[in-house]
């Protein structure tokens, strides 16, 4: 497949070719091109030109367009799902499953695009203002620059895209380079759909011209899903426009000694930790088991994960694919291989073959080690026990990140005392963290990022309110 980049409405070759490998069998999935300079003017003029001109876009066509967004991936879906598996390793189930929540992503951004409602201010507080009223009605805020990572290459750029065309902002998308195949394929469904020309330029650019592009004029909004590192420095170089940080995490699980059943959670921490090989912000990273419980769940736990099969993402069978590059497997490998050498023990798992990495569980870790304390993005968990609710909670927060916890108790007086207490964006009670539903607003706190996706807050944050007050005898 040679695919051309996307200019405002417009297919470009110019610029170097890159090739995008499968990360498993290292085929060539396609090719595609990284723009020059010019390139990328021309989609920041093109994004600012179209805004001005598109702002009074009527909600009833950005409906329309999303609606056919959606439709448009629903029709495609084994193409796409196929290309997912291919281009970044994901299991082609798990695919599948990802191109469904890309279709609903639109469809609910459509919903949402109807319900943009201002609100009328009575203004009436004070003799001098007697007889006032105030209405405020959600404009959109303008250009946004969306930068997005390779783990979901269709649906975390559906998070980005949708609110942008709902809200009626234009947008130049930098896909990730390790998936920039994926983003073009949906390029060419919004371009079918009848978005205005010069509303969506997505470029293939290197990630090191990043932070360069942030700090461009005309961006109103920077919107970036990605490691820590690289946002809070996004977030320095786009000092004048709003952020939204999607950022990383090392996800904790609590599992109380009330809950009646072990076995199912841990299915479920399971599905949570291991998933396209760990390589989600909210996969499960620890995990703290009650110490009555604790024998019962890891004997079922490392016997779960034991069953997990390995292998070539293409395959129905498979549970877990490669890691994104070997680079990264060997990272994995290194913090494994250093806690293991602190004094740690692999319950199962604990090497590397190549990009694979076998999914792991590791016991014995320390609160400090990086496998425990920075985010692995890989298919490997911690078990630690605890004998009090309250200091599990502690030891959750005890971490410079805060995205998703979930906790397994029938206390609902727990429950509450773990809302109250956990620093982080969202608990999930009875669940894993890795649990997602689009609606949600997602988004963290310390390390995690600022700001929160899911449709209808992202709408909102891709808007801003404009005041008319309306004096007596108007």
């Amino acid at each position: 497949m040679d695919k051309p980049y996307y200019l405002a409405g417009t297919w470009g070759r110019d610029g170097e070719p890159f090739e995008v490998r499968s990360p498993g069998s290292g085929e060539v999935v396609g090719t595609t091109y990284r723009p020059g300079e010019e390139a990328v003017e021309q989609a920041v003029e093109a994004a600012v030109g179209t805004f001005m001109e598109k702002e009074t876009l009527p909600c009833y066509r950005r409906v329309e367009i999303l609606r056919a967004i959606a439709g448009g991936i629903e029709q495609m879906s084994a193409e796409f799902a196929e290309m997912i598996a291919r281009e970044v390793g994901k299991p082609i189930r798990t695919a599948r499953g990802e191109v469904s929540r890309a279709v609903q992503t639109f469809n609910e951004a459509a919903e949402e695009c109807s319900r943009l409602y201002g609100e009328v201010i009575p203004l009436d507080v004070a003799a001098a203002s007697a007889g006032r009223v105030g209405i405020t009605r959600l404009m959109p805020l303008g250009p946004v620059l969306a930068i997005t990572p390779f783990n979901f290459p269709l649906n975390l750029v559906a998070h980005k895209l949708a609110p942008a065309i709902a809200a009626g902002c234009t947008v130049v998308l930098k896909p990730s380079s390790e998936a920039p195949l994926t983003s073009l394929l949906l390029a060419d469904v919004i371009d079918k759909a009848g978005l205005p020309a010069g509303s969506l330029s997505v470029l293939p650019l290197a990630g090191n011209v990043t932070e360069k592009l942030a700090g461009r004029p005309g961006f109103k909004r920077v919107t970036f899903t990605g490691s820590a590192d690289v946002g809070w420095r996004l977030k320095i170089a786009a000092w004048d426009k709003k952020v939204t940080l999607e950022l990383g995490g090392n996800a904790a699980v609590i599992v109380h000694e009330d809950w009646p059943d072990l076995e199912g959670a841990a299915r479920r921490i399971t599905m949570g930790g291991y998933a396209f090989a760990g390589q989600v912000c909210i996969s499960v990273q620890r995990i703290y088991i009650h110490e009555r419980s604790a024998a019962r769940f890891v004997d079922l736990f490392v016997r779960m994960v034991k069953e997990l099969r390995v292998g070539d993402p293409l395959s129905e069978e498979t549970d877990v694919g490669p890691m994104i590059t070997e680079a990264e497997a060997e990272r994995v490998e290194r913090w494994v291989d250093e806690a293991i050498a602190g004094g740690a023990r692999a319950l199962i798992g604990g090497r590397r073959n190549g990009v694979f990495y076998e999914p792991s569980v590791l016991d014995g870790v320390l609160p400090g080690m990086k496998v425990a304390a920075e985010e692995i993005f890989g298919p490997v968990t911690c078990i630690f026990t605890y004998s009090d609710f309250g200091e599990a909670l502690e030891a959750v927060n005890d971490s410079r990140f805060g995205l998703q916890a979930g906790i397994y108790t029938k206390d609902i007086d727990l429950v509450c005392m773990a809302f109250d207490e956990l620093d982080v964006g969202g608990v999930i009670a009875g669940d894993v963290p890795t649990f997602r539903v689009d609606r949600m607003p997602y988004g963290g706190v310390k390390a995690s990022g600022t700001g929160r996706e899911g449709l209808r807050y992202a709408i909102r944050e891709m808007c801003e309110p404009r005041l008319l007050v309306i004096a007596p005898g108007t």
